[in-house]
């Protein structure tokens, strides 16, 4: 099979039709484009289309067994935005750089590297999860896996990506060690740059010219509540400008375009060129929430959306540019769906955390 290169650029233009159900996301979309394409082998292909196969497949389980009652408590699904956990976390080096995720976390610590049962036992409140059973659907973390957790409040987490980011600096520059270059992501919604700490640790980050990427997942809604509806200024990468720093906006719904940007930014970062705020307009196929009859969006924008669906486009394009065959495609399907299934198996069997131990995790131990 040829080993040929495939950028976005290649794909035929973007030509989306502006209706009043698509909204001004659709206007928007039709705009963008690339600067500089995101090239990829045959090898980088399947990467990213495992990673997203892999979050959509998980997603899908998880709203399985939240509606068979082995699930509690809130869970928000990620269905719909996979190109942008992907086209980020994939273009990072894993184990080396960190990530901070929101309530919207469980695709964002698969694609980190967490194994999926890992992420399943803690869905299940398991001993055997990432966060040993304590912190459910919203707050997955994993030291080893450089995951700094994921925040049920808006807004949490950009403060502690911004002290990791501040960290990596002051490793480098004041303690000499020369091999500290990692760059941190922090991801959140649109909703949550209406809020403070968005706006100040953008000054923070620009100020100190930290490592870090803003990464905005805006999928249009913030709960019920429509994006246009509720900011001054729905361009969100424009706000970066009244903070010195680079702001780009990206179709998240093409993972080769959300890879493009996020390696620019990166490459600015790991320099010592400071931060960068990228949005990623985007899409959730599903309500807020599992608890969320999802009756306030109209059937014609989710048909809109849903024909713009990142894995369906990404298979396309890899097939069509000779990377992939269909067969490749479903062995990898089949691959997933084995890896979900022991999953959950696996967390179903995993025992509940131990009652006598229901403060520890809380102080730090000698």
């Amino acid at each position: 099979m040829s080993q040929e290169v495939v950028s976005s650029s290649q794909a035929p233009a973007l030509s989306i039709p502006c209706t009043d159900s698509a909204g001004p996301h659709a206007e928007r979309l039709e705009k963008l484009f690339p600067a500089e394409p995101a090239s990829i082998t045959r090898e980088d292909g399947l990467v990213l289309y495992r990673d997203m196969v892999l979050g959509r497949r998980f997603e899908d389980k998880c709203a399985e067994m939240y509606y068979r009652g082995k699930m509690f408590g809130f869970v928000h699904l990620y269905n719909g935005q996979e190109a942008v956990s992907t086209g980020v976390i994939k273009a990072m080096r894993l184990q080396h750089d960190w990530f901070c995720s929101t309530y919207r976390d469980h695709v964002h610590a698969l694609s980190c590297g967490v194994p999926a049962r890992e992420v399943m036992s803690e869905l299940f409140g398991k001993a055997t999860g990432c966060s040993k059973g304590r912190g459910g659907s919203m707050h997955l973390f994993s030291r080893e896996h450089h995951l700094l957790g994921g925040y049920a409040f808006i807004g949490e987490g950009i403060p502690v990506a911004l002290g990791s980011a501040f960290t990596s600096r002051y490793k480098r520059e004041a303690l000499g060690d020369a091999g500290s270059d990692s760059v941190t992501a922090a991801f959140f919604g649109d909703g949550t740059c209406n809020i403070g700490q968005f706006f100040e640790c953008l000054n923070m980050a620009s100020l100190w010219k930290l490592p870090i990427l803003f990464v905005v997942e805006n999928n249009k809604w913030a709960i019920g509540m429509d994006h246009n509806r509720a900011t001054s200024d729905p361009e969100i990468w424009r706000k970066a400008e009244a903070f010195g720093m680079p702001g780009e906006e990206v179709d998240g719904m093409d993972v080769l375009a959300v890879r493009a940007a996020a390696q620019r930014a990166i490459e600015r970062a790991r320099a010592g060129e400071g931060p960068t705020l990228l949005e990623c307009l985007t899409y959730r196929f599903r309500g807020h929430s599992l608890a969320d009859p999802d009756e306030l969006r109209s059937s014609a924008e989710k048909e809109f959306w849903a024909k713009r669906d990142p894995i369906k486009a990404l298979a396309s394009r890899l097939v069509e540019h000779h990377l992939a065959t269909a067969a490749d495609l479903e062995a990898l399907d089949r691959e997933v769906d084995e890896e979900v299934n022991d999953c959950v198996e696996f967390a179903l069997a995993a025992p509940e955390p131990d009652g006598e131990e229901l403060t520890k995790y809380i102080w730090a131990e000698d």
